[in-house]
């Protein structure tokens, strides 16, 4: 080699390293709540999203819904129709996004999630379970796929599912942020709980969707069971009902809840729900509510006595936010040890922090205006 041609030779050997380190540099990797470690050459840009798409809106940040390429629609827009619309308004491009089925009906389709070339799709872990072995086939295509949980409702899962989903959208700094708040907040309701708790409220859950003429789902382990469980609550559907299901209306009579819950939300087409959530109207919530104490015996229970019948966003038990939804039911059961805790307006404080949309409408509410 003659001597001019060494110096090109380390300058090709130093680009060559260049190029390697900036690669590894651009390369991000996050262990989903599987245990399943995922890797990206680089932050995804073209994402599918099966679920969970308030809290993807929040860990991903401004331009998060430019980066969706494909989503699961149904679970979105026909069941929280409002807070889609809400979506839909502040972000009309929305609109333009590739259906891709959901797994709830069994319509999720792989084929069209291939064809679309994300760069990661995001899977609810229901929805992992429900694909089973089809999953493989995201494998086989090269399309890396990130489980995440905010279903199991506890503070590892929230923690793990947010933190990877930063990672893995180049908004670490946003996750970490997020992770820290629902930690902080998380533990500080359970310590006021473990200081003033247990306690020997009894509290009755119903879904509140058809109207006071038809009983609906109340809740055994899951959803608002685990929570009030946790809180140190006594949750009357426990050992009745596995996961959800209607309690016999002599059995709730004869529990003498404390302390009931009307589960509502933005349903459309059922004239006597009790409508909560985005846009709600709190007079006509109220009106709602008070057609279920006309139930046969519901006058006399405590709850009804002590004006202690409440409303509770339904859609607000397994999200990043679930900890304020928490913190309302903990001020049911222990009004002192939270004298200064305003579970509505965390809510509000939320949304206008981490979402790119406020929280106009009703989250939480008690029947009786003057038990706040």
């Amino acid at each position: 080699m003659r001597l001019r041609s060494i110096p090109r030779a380390i300058g090709m050997a130093l680009f060559a390293l260049f190029s390697i380190a900036t690669a590894a540099q651009a390369e991000v990797s996050a262990v989903d709540v599987l245990g399943r470690t995922v890797t990206l050459p680089e932050p995804a840009k073209k994402v599918v999203l099966s679920f969970y798409y308030e809290d993807y809106n929040a860990i991903a940040g401004p331009g998060a819904m430019d980066k969706v390429v494909g989503i699961s629609l149904s679970p979105w827009k026909d069941w929280r129709p409002k807070q889609f619309e809400a979506y839909l308004k502040a972000m009309p491009e929305i609109a333009d996004i590739p259906d891709v089925g959901d797994t709830e009906t069994g319509t999720f389709s792989i084929e069209k999630v291939i064809s679309l070339e994300p760069d990661l799709v995001i899977l609810a872990a229901w929805s992992w379970n429900a694909l089973g072995e089809k999953v493989k086939q995201f494998e086989n295509a090269g399309i890396p796929v990130v489980v995440v949980d905010y279903n199991a409702q506890t503070l590892e899962r929230h923690v793990a599912s947010t933190l990877a989903l930063g990672k893995l959208m180049g908004s670490e700094d946003r996750a970490e942020k997020l992770a820290a708040l629902y930690k902080e907040r998380y533990e500080d309701t359970m310590a006021r709980v473990a200081e003033a708790g247990p306690s020997e409220k009894k509290v009755y859950v119903e879904l509140a969707q058809n109207g006071p003429d038809a009983i609906g789902n109340s809740y055994g382990d899951g959803m608002w069971g685990t929570v009030i469980e946790n809180l140190g609550g006594i949750n009357i559907a426990k050992g009745q009902i596995e996961n959800w299901g209607p309690l016999n209306p002599e059995y709730v009579i004869g529990q003498q809840p404390d302390i009931i819950l009307l589960a509502g939300s933005e349903w459309v087409n059922k004239p006597a729900a009790v409508i909560v959530g985005f846009g709600a109207d709190e007079d006509l919530a109220r009106e709602r509510m008070r057609a279920y104490l006309t139930r046969s015996g519901w006058a006399d229970l405590p709850a009804v006595q002590n004006g202690d019948v409440h409303a509770i966003y339904h859609g607000g038990a397994r999200t990043l936010s679930d900890f304020i939804y928490s913190r309302y039911i903990a001020k049911l059961l222990y009004p002192e040890a939270f004298a200064d805790i305003d579970p509505a307006a965390e809510i509000k404080a939320f949304y206008h922090e981490w979402l790119p949309i406020e929280a106009d409408g009703i989250y939480v509410m008690p029947l009786d205006p003057a038990n706040k």
